[in-house]
């Protein structure tokens, strides 16, 4: 098996992507998106972190966390959120996927196993994979518009005044680099 080296900067900033198993279309549904939205509350009361940035597509999200000074470990924030998801989804269990090296590590059929972690470098890092996040929707076919997709930190973006109201609205945006799809 192999020996993931992860990046573990105290208090700095990561963009995740997390994908269901076997890409089933699963995470917009209605029971996922509130059991993820309990986990997250509860995780962030838990060990405390800052969501930057999120999008939640049918079979994967992306997100940037900025973690607190003195700690780096997203893996057991992302180990609680998965196992309270899970557990609370059960009616998405299905029994025939379940295999030895799922039972041993405890897993349901909701996620996959891994995540996969960048930690941003710099602002301009920042920007690109905020810009990445928000406009996956697009990029995917699901909607033309950004704003367009309901499962996104872009309307509070907007709100806020951090992106225009037409952002990203009828043209391609370039992106740069491996952002973990």
């Amino acid at each position: 098996m192999s020996d993931y080296i992860r990046a573990k900067s105290e208090g700095a900033s990561y963009f995740f992507t997390l994908v269901s198993y076997r890409r089933q279309n699963i995470l917009c549904d209605q029971a996922i998106r509130k059991a993820l939205h309990s986990a997250v509350v509860e995780a962030q009361g838990r060990y405390p972190f800052g969501i930057d940035a999120w999008i939640l597509m049918p079979d994967h999200l992306h997100c940037i966390w900025t973690l607190p000074d003195k700690d780096a470990n997203y893996s057991r924030r992302w180990s609680f959120i998965k196992r309270k998801v899970s557990l609370k989804c059960q009616e998405y269990k299905n029994e025939s996927w379940i295999n030895r090296s799922k039972t041993k590590h405890r897993e349901s059929t909701i996620w996959q196993r891994r995540f996969w972690e960048h930690k941003i470098r710099d602002q301009k890092d920042f920007e690109n994979h905020m810009d990445y996040i928000h406009y996956n929707p697009v990029k995917h076919g699901l909607c033309e518009s950004p704003l367009l997709w309901p499962y996104s930190t872009l309307h509070k973006l907007v709100k806020s005044g951090h992106y225009p109201i037409d952002w990203g609205a009828n043209k391609a945006i370039a992106f740069y680099g491996d952002f973990g799809e």
